[in-house]
């Protein structure tokens, strides 16, 4: 069987005894004139930003735990009152395909798409662009949740360490030329999802 994707995290202070993790998957089949990212990538091109719900699955595997690792996951999570911090951490993490599909399909304008898992903005995004072009982020343009921040102050991890390990808030970007901004993000709300 050929993995096409994805890849096996291993989590030996999670795991223990008879306990097992299931996940799930799906595959799609594409025209190659389809396929993405497109290589009209370019410099000038635009990135949006949709919100992703929290942690992803990876995150959790190279995650340092530090501070954050001894929390009992029982207890009231400091960054979201009225809920445990086993609940919060465990937020079912977000599925765009939908509504990028939905994007795609309407505008044909979406040039390339990076699902910001493990490995976070700073290793993700880079894979969908040319070699000769690089990203600039404003992490001003969009509120970072409040989780990041804890687990950032709990594992005393510096901004560089949190950008390449986390999404930060952001699960999925999308590459658009700057004319196509506003059909973009129009299709994006329309379809559900919150963009920046």
């Amino acid at each position: 069987m050929r993995l096409i994707g994805g890849e096996t995290a291993e989590m030996p202070g999670l795991y223990a005894g008879r306990d097992y993790d299931l996940a799930g998957f799906c595959v799609r089949a594409a025209e190659r004139g389809e396929l993405l990212p497109r290589p009209d990538i370019g410099a000038g091109d635009a990135l949006i930003g949709l919100t992703s719900s929290g942690f992803t699955p990876t995150a959790f595997a190279g995650a340092p735990t530090g501070g954050a690792g001894r929390q009992r996951m029982g207890c009231s999570a400091p960054f979201q009152p009225g809920c445990s911090l086993g609940a919060a951490l465990l937020t079912p993490t977000r599925i765009y395909v939908k509504g990028v599909l939905k994007a795609i399909g309407d505008t044909r304008a979406i040039k390339g798409l990076a699902h910001i898992t493990g490995g976070g903005l700073t290793e993700n995004l880079p894979r969908v662009l040319p070699a000769a072009v690089a990203a600039h982020i404003d992490l001003a343009a969009w509120q970072i949740p409040a989780v990041f921040g804890w687990l950032q102050d709990a594992g005393k991890l510096d901004d560089v360490e949190m950008l390449r390990t986390f999404n930060c808030g952001i699960g999925m970007v999308a590459v658009v030329s700057q004319s196509q901004i506003a059909a973009v993000m129009a299709a994006l709300t329309a379809a559900g999802e919150s963009p920046c």
